[in-house]
């Protein structure tokens, strides 16, 4: 089969690959909108950030299948490429522990002021008194809205820094992951109001759908704690800017974003974000998955999956 790669792919899983007999082409230049002149022949098409829109998908003149190489399958027109007979799949949890290890790493930074701290050294200023300033993480609570594998990982790290782990209770949960939630020590609050009203940080781990876009709003936020964290490594669209930029502004919320709306197509240019610009805002690049370990799982992951689509076994499909 013909596969074209729209992203990165690491060499020793592309010399698997064609070891096995596929026909390789790794472009990681592609973006949205050159990706449909691209596409041609190509039997599988396989991306992480890069856009699948419905151009690309009509243009697929022999495309088959569309690997997501991670987890959100937001950036893929999954029903346009249903009714075309085009399996959309991804690779759940590979990329979970980077992502987790990112969000701790802005919760840290924020409460010990590191970026500032950081950015006055390179400037020769030296001011313990200011830096010395900070509430540490041993005691306080977080909040974590969507138990994914994402969600656990942040769980399972945040309460070995001695922090108070809250999830919103469900009727029902596999019978592992009730298991994890004892473990751990996770405590179950009734509502979503219930862990904004306690958390000291809130930490996001949704998909970005028509129920979650958004969901950040002035009304959450109302609800949050004065001086609280907002943690967002998922997706932008997740969050209300506007309203987020005046909690910010007004009741002294702090946020570390790894994701934002209207980010660049490509991986580098200019970006010009009132939020991310804030001075209350930590900020990274869209980089919660980039960690050579999460490449190497999320790569043996593809590989699963197009063995599996090539047994007539597909496996992690989500447009079924």
């Amino acid at each position: 089969m013909k596969i074209l790669f729209a992203d990165s792919f690491p060499d020793s899983h592309r010399l698997q690959l064609e070891q096995a007999g596929h026909n390789c082409t790794v472009d990681p230049a592609l973006n949205d909108d050159t990706l449909p002149d691209a596409i041609g022949d190509h039997d599988i098409l396989i991306v992480r950030s890069t856009k699948v829109s419905a151009d690309t998908i009509d243009a697929g003149s022999a495309l088959k299948l569309v690997i997501r190489a991670g987890a959100g399958t937001n950036t893929i027109d999954k029903d346009h490429a249903a009714g075309k007979g085009v399996r959309v799949c991804n690779v759940p949890g590979a990329n979970s522990v980077a992502v987790a290890e990112l969000a701790m790493g802005l919760i840290l930074s924020i409460d010990r002021h590191l970026p500032q701290s950081q950015s006055d050294l390179k400037t020769r200023l030296w001011n313990k008194k200011k830096y010395s300033k900070a509430q540490g993480l041993m005691g306080q609570t977080i909040g974590i809205l969507g138990l994914g594998a994402i969600g656990m990982a942040l769980a399972e790290r945040a309460s070995a820094f001695g922090m108070r782990v809250l999830v919103v209770a469900k009727d029902r949960r596999d019978p592992a992951i009730s298991e994890r939630i004892q473990t751990i020590g996770i405590e179950e609050v009734a509502d979503q109001d219930a862990l904004l009203g306690a958390s000291d940080i809130v930490s996001l781990h949704m998909p970005a759908n028509e129920n979650t876009r958004e969901m950040v709003n002035s009304d959450f936020l109302a609800k949050m704690k004065d001086g609280a964290m907002l943690i967002n490594t998922s997706r932008g669209e997740l969050v209300d800017e506007t309203a987020l930029l005046e909690a910010m502004d007004n009741r002294g919320i702090r946020a570390g974003l790894d994701v934002y709306q209207n980010e660049p197509a490509s991986g580098e240019g200019e970006f010009s974000s009132a939020l991310a610009q804030h001075p209350s805002v930590c900020g990274t690049h869209h980089i919660g998955a980039s960690t050579q370990q999460a490449q190497t799982a999320v790569a043996d992951g593809v590989i699963r999956v197009i063995e599996s689509f090539e047994n007539n076994d597909l496996i992690f499909c989500v447009n079924a």
